[in-house]
C-alpha cells in the first residue's frame, strides 16, 4: 500500500489463483471487494474515525482482471459532505513482466464516518487546489442530485411475488471470515455475494456462463451482523440485445426470529459470452404480469436517469431491446 497524497491511498498486490473465478478470470464481485477496501482506508485515514459504505455508483467491468496481474487500486477523496466522504476509486493492473497498464473500472464510493454509538459524525472538509482536483469535485457534485434520482427510483419501486421472471434467491450464514474492522460484514463482501447471485440469476435465465459489466446504485441501509442468516435475491427486470439487467436485494436478521430486514440494493448488467470472450445476444425477456411490466419501466427509468449523468453512456447492447 502507499499514501501518494494525505487524500488518497493506493492498493497494490497481485492477483491470486485464488482471486480467479466462475468466469476463469477475476469476477466482479472480487473487485468490487478490492474497491470497497481501498475506499474503506481512503475514508478513515481521513476521517480518522471508522467509518461504513454508504453507496457505490456506476461502475463498469471493462478488460478482465487475471491470475498473477499486478493489481492497482486507488482510491482518492474527491469531495466531502459534513460527514461523507465521496471517493473515487479506480482498478487498474498489468503484467508484473512488463508492458502497459489497463485500466478496468472506476467508480464513486461514498462512506460516512460514525462514532462509537454508530451514528454519523463530522469529517475534515476536503478544499480542492488543483484544477485536476477541482473539476474532480465538480463531477461529484453534479452527480449528486443523479444518484438521488436513482435512489428515489429505486426505493418507490415493489417487488412481490406476482412477478414471472426468472429469480433465484441464495441463503447461508454471515460467518467470522465475513467480518471488517467494524465487528459487521463489510460491504465489499456483500457486493461480492450480490455478483454471485446476479449470476446465477442471468445463467440460468440464458443458459450460457454470464459475468458482470455494470453494477449501479448499490445502496446500503443497515449493517449486516456476523451470525445472521442471509438472503440474496436475484430477479431479473430488463433484457437488452445482449444485457440482462438484474434487481438484487440482500436481507437478512437473526436466525432466532423470522425478521428480516433489507440491508442492500443494487442493479447489475450481464452478460452472456462465448469461448473467446465475446458478449453474445440473449433470448429478449418479454413482460407478462403487471408487476413484470412495471419491473420493465422501470430498469428503462434507471437507465433513462443514467444517461442524463454527465460523461454517462452505457453501450447501446445494454439498452436496447433484441428486436430494436
Amino acid at each position: 500500500m502507499s499514501d501518494d497524497a494525505g487524500n488518497s491511498v493506493t492498493l497494490r498486490f497481485l492477483a491470486a489463483p485464488t482471486d480467479v473465478g466462475h468466469s476463469g478470470s477475476v469476477d466482479a464481485g472480487t473487485v468490487l471487494e478490492w474497491v470497497d477496501k481501498a475506499a474503506y482506508a481512503a475514508a478513515v485515514g481521513w476521517a480518522k474515525s471508522y467509518c461504513v459504505t454508504a453507496y457505490v455508483g456506476n461502475i463498469h467491468f471493462t478488460d478482465p482482471v487475471n491470475s498473477g496481474d499486478m493489481v492497482e487500486v486507488t482510491s482518492t477523496i474527491v469531495y466531502t459532505g459534513r460527514s461523507s466522504m465521496h471517493i473515487h476509486t479506480v482498478v487498474s493492473s498489468r503484467d508484473p513482466k512488463g508492458g502497459p497498464e489497463t485500466m478496468h473500472s472506476q467508480c464513486m464510493v461514498i462512506f460516512v464516518a460514525v462514532g462509537p454509538d454508530g451514528k454519523p459524525i463530522p469529517v475534515p472538509q476536503f478544499e480542492p487546489s488543483t484544477p485536476a482536483e477541482i473539476e474532480a469535485r465538480d463531477h461529484a457534485l453534479a452527480r449528486i442530485g443523479v444518484r438521488e434520482q436513482i435512489v428515489n427510483a429505486m426505493n418507490a419501486q415493489e417487488y412481490t411475488d406476482a412477478g414471472t421472471a426468472e429469480r433465484v434467491t441464495l441463503r447461508f450464514m454471515a460467518s467470522p471470515t465475513d467480518v471488517n474492522w467494524g465487528g459487521k460484514v463489510h460491504g465489499g463482501i456483500v457486493m461480492k455475494w450480490i455478483d454471485e447471485a446476479a449470476y446465477v440469476c442471468a445463467s440460468r435465465y440464458c443458459g450460457k456462463d454470464t459475468v458482470a459489466v455494470f453494477s449501479g446504485g448499490v445502496r446500503f441501509y443497515r449493517p449486516l451482523l456476523i451470525g445472521h442468516v442471509v438472503e440474496v435475491e436475484a430477479r431479473l427486470v430488463y433484457t437488452g440485445a445482449k444485457g440482462m439487467h438484474i434487481a438484487v436485494h440482500v436481507r437478512s436478521g437473526d436466525p432466532k426470529t423470522r425478521e428480516m430486514n433489507l440491508t442492500t440494493y443494487c442493479l447489475t448488467v450481464m452478460v452472456a459470452r462465448d469461448e473467446t470472450g465475446t458478449a453474445v445476444p440473449i433470448p429478449e425477456w418479454i413482460p407478462v404480469s403487471d408487476e413484470d411490466k412495471k419491473l420493465h419501466a422501470h430498469a428503462r427509468e434507471l437507465l433513462e436517469i443514467r444517461g442524463r449523468a454527465p460523461g454517462n453512456r452505457l453501450p447501446d447492447h445494454l439498452l436496447k431491446a433484441a428486436g430494436q
